[in-house]
């Protein structure tokens, strides 16, 4: 079989080509669908099914897009229910592709219909896993975004148990294809590679060692980060369909809108997001915007922070359709229109622009002792490993909704572990009214190499 692994690492997210005897399935495929028809093309093969491995919360599917444009058929696990027309697989059933064959298994956990896709050969051997959000590398999927009333986190994690169980039962030299790598969401700390073999796992990851189910059940509800906001809606959205493909969302959304059109939509109530790279923004941008940047997780940073509201973007040029599209993967699609001419034609209009005060690690090392105070604005798992000594710790993701508890008059240091995140992190204060700002640039990664105080914090 032909296996090639489709990644995107602004979602941290893996879909997968696999051919047989000319005959191509499509796994979890984003919603800009252009690459898999294209490897298809190129091969000459036909597209016989895309197969999803459950719902969706971080990305918008491209399936139904595939589906019409090929007449492929999509394929759930067992309990999937859908506004489509799909094959609601049962446990063990097994599909012919081409020479070969991929069985459905069952994996409850992550959510109800989660199921893994086991590749055989012509002899019915196995030799491949795409295990979806069930198995990641060092990781398996949470259980908390299925959770409701009818369902608890508890009695997903119960089931947890008894899918990773069952996939413990495969051989040691069967290859694993996760659906994310590090950086998602959809797992607690997932590695940084983006395959794998069950051996590795069996000796590595922490849910596949052995132990009892109510050890495994508490292990899985704690340390749950808050997920991002567009992770429910994008559930829905793969459940129900989506109402635009993205062709016709890049058509009417990657439209220019000149310095007056672009501050009437501002006015109006649209969230201004910059989408350049930091140090663009820092030297100059338009006040009351927020950066988030292309360069990193675009898409989740900002599901993340910002509900799904009207948008305008200001963009690096040429990056104006790549900044919409990337909206568009995670169901974003209220976007206005990108300012024409960016930063420069709104100077040129008379307008102002702030910029970020931005220092060195070595200058924030020599200067905290002294004044001011840091915000540490990593995650938790981060924090626990050192930070600078009396330095407020928030989230990024919990900024927004503890604004509160500073002071708008002290002058703050905001850091990350690279100075990505701290840059948002840094806008959102300025919009919300702050004004002593510095950014540390480099984020930890510099801090820990300076005279900076660094201790681990206390657990409590």
């Amino acid at each position: 079989m032909y296996i090639q692994q489709i990644y995107t690492g602004c979602l941290a997210q893996a879909a997968y080509y696999i051919e047989s005897g000319g005959e191509a399935a499509i796994i979890d495929p984003l919603r800009d669908t252009q690459v898999y028809l294209d490897i298809a093309n190129a091969r000459n093969a036909k597209i016989k099914y895309i197969l999803e491995t459950h719902f969706h919360a971080d990305f918008v599917s491209g399936h139904i897009d595939i589906a019409q444009k090929t007449g492929a058929k999509i394929v759930y696990g067992p309990t999937a229910k859908a506004a489509y027309d799909i094959v609601v697989a049962n446990d063990m059933q097994e599909f012919r592709l081409g020479n070969e064959t991929l069985q459905v298994l069952h994996t409850p956990g992550h959510t109800m219909e989660s199921c893994c896709f086991l590749a055989k050969d012509a002899t019915g051997k196995p030799y491949a896993l795409f295990s979806g959000d069930t198995l990641f590398v060092g990781d398996v999927g949470r259980v908390d975004l299925a959770a409701n009333e009818a369902l608890t986190r508890e009695q997903l994690a119960y089931m947890m148990y008894d899918s990773v169980a069952k996939l413990k039962e495969l051989s040691d030299d069967i290859v694993v294809y996760p659906g994310h790598g590090a950086g998602s969401a959809c797992g607690k700390n997932i590695g940084k590679e983006t395959t794998t073999t069950i051996g590795e796992q069996r000796k590595n990851n922490y849910a596949l060692q052995p132990m009892d189910r109510e050890s495994f059940i508490q292990m899985m509800v704690t340390g749950l980060a808050t997920p991002p906001k567009y992770f429910f809606m994008d559930a829905k959205i793969n459940r129900k369909g989506y109402e635009e493909n993205m062709d016709s969302l890049l058509g009417q959304h990657v439209r220019s809108l000149n310095v007056n059109d672009f501050a009437k939509e501002v006015e109006a109530g649209s969230i201004l997001v910059d989408t350049r790279m930091p140090a663009e923004f820092a030297k100059e941008h338009i006040p009351g915007s927020l950066n988030i940047g292309l360069n990193g997780d675009f898409a989740i940073w900002t599901g993340t922070i910002l509900d799904n509201v009207p948008l305008v973007l200001v963009c690096a040029e040429g990056k104006e359709t790549e900044s919409v599209m990337r909206l568009g993967r995670i169901g974003y699609d209220k976007v206005a229109g990108f300012l024409k001419g960016g930063v420069n034609a709104w100077k040129e209009a008379g307008k102002q622009v702030n910029a970020i005060h931005s220092v060195s690690a070595e200058e924030f090392a020599k200067n905290i002792e002294k004044e001011g105070q840091s915000i540490d604005v990593r995650n938790e798992g981060e924090v626990a490993l050192g930070t600078v000594r009396n330095a407020i710790t928030i989230p990024l993701g919990k900024l927004q909704e503890n604004l509160s508890t500073l002071d708008k008059n002290a002058h703050y240091y905001v850091y990350c572990q690279g100075g990505y995140r701290s840059m948002i992190g840094t806008s959102i204060l300025e919009k919300n009214g702050f004004t002593n700002l510095s950014n540390v640039e480099g984020g930890m990664n510099a801090i820990k190499k300076t005279t900076a105080p660094i201790e681990v914090p206390e657990i409590a």
